[in-house]
């Protein structure tokens, strides 16, 4: 019996570090293989320099290098392909991309032997050094980058990037959350610091407000935009596709309960949805509305949240937030509902579709 569960143990570790080294093989051959093609888009670009008429030189020499490098290796260097590569190279510049090794250096205050490398890597004093840099920056699928080199704004595209790395977004949830503007929607609660930040760091929660989106993009639900539907029904399509909202509303949140009873002078009151983040550390209560905000929508969020932070937190936890969300509001009645210093309270809105190009050009020119 005991030498069964030793030789179970054994098993287990040994798949344990066969499934790392597999992974670890993956990603040092998906790190080559990006590099080559920034390094296949690099040469293009300085050949293509070299012609007399660039554009016309440009597109035969794509047809002829495509033509060729099928010969030799198969499928795969289409015109298409090699034009992304050569896209790739021009929106991943070396001294951008040195660059931004540099900052994320500065940012994670990374010493030793990292710093060293970055340092003569910028300087020129090794190649090589050069090389490796390059590649362990580029952690991300040639799929990912294809779909991020389509994103003209530079610090957008460092959002999404970071995003992605950070959190091990499918290609599939990439392009959802850039069709839902995630990083629009982000940027209209921030100044020009906290945008610059977003394209830094990604999205930091520090404060209440950073976990807050305005509006909400609940499209997975699969409710039309002018369907009618309950409370009650939003609410149980939420939990149908819990998982999804739950990516909505952002990271470090966690399900804890829904229709949450709560009682006092024999009175009962019901929160739609129970939330907690464990970055923030507070319980985020959530109420579902349909139509437009009320005055005394803000007034039953206020008491929860009291209930919450009286009866329900613990000393090392911080102050409940409650948002409502709902299908249209008033900026003022928010505004003249809730306190000037309000950290607590918020009021945003939600849609059931992706926005459209006159929704996205109406929220990039808020910005």
């Amino acid at each position: 019996m005991s030498e069964n569960l030793q030789n179970n143990t054994l098993f287990t570790q040994v798949v344990d570090l066969l499934q790392l080294s597999k992974q670890q093989v993956i990603r040092t051959i998906n790190q080559t293989m990006v590099y080559t093609y920034y390094e296949i888009g690099r040469m293009i670009v300085e050949e293509e320099q070299n012609g007399k008429d660039r554009a016309e030189y440009g597109k035969q020499l794509l047809k002829g290098l495509s033509k060729q490098l099928n010969n030799e290796f198969g499928k795969g260097f289409s015109v298409v392909n090699l034009e992304n590569m050569r896209k790739f190279y021009l929106a991943y510049s070396i001294s951008e991309t040195l660059s931004r090794i540099l900052q994320i250096q500065k940012s994670q205050s990374l010493t030793g032997e990292l710093n060293t490398k970055i340092s003569q890597s910028l300087t020129g004093v090794s190649e090589n050094q050069k090389v490796q840099s390059l590649i362990s920056f580029f952690k991300l699928t040639w799929t990912h980058y294809v779909f991020l080199m389509r994103i003209d704004h530079e610090q957008e595209r460092r959002f999404y990037e970071i995003e992605s790395e950070k959190y091990n977004w499918s290609v599939r949830e990439l392009q959802r959350q850039y069709d839902s503007a995630l990083y629009t929607r982000l940027a209209l609660s921030r100044d020009k610091e906290g945008i610059l930040k977003l394209s830094e760091k990604g999205q930091i929660f520090e404060k209440p407000k950073d976990i807050i989106k305005d509006p909400y993009i609940l499209e997975f639900l699969g409710l039309p935009e002018l369907h009618q539907y309950s409370e009650s029904e939003l609410e149980e399509e939420i939990i149908n596709k819990l998982e999804h909202f739950l990516l909505e509303l952002g990271h470090g949140f966690t399900f804890v309960s829904r229709q949450k009873r709560i009682t006092f002078d024999d009175k009962h009151f019901r929160i739609d949805l129970v939330f907690y983040n464990r970055i923030l550390k507070c319980f985020v209560l959530i109420d579902l509305k349909i139509g437009e905000l009320k005055h005394q929508d803000l007034g039953q969020m206020q008491m929860y949240v009291n209930y919450y932070d009286r009866e329900m937190r613990l000393e090392d936890e911080n102050k409940t937030i409650g948002i409502v969300l709902c299908q249209n509001k008033s900026d003022l009645v928010v505004e003249y509902t809730l306190p000037e210093n309000n950290e607590q309270i918020f009021a945003s809105k939600y849609k059931t579709v992706l926005p459209s190009k006159e929704d996205l050009l109406k929220l990039i020119e808020q910005i």
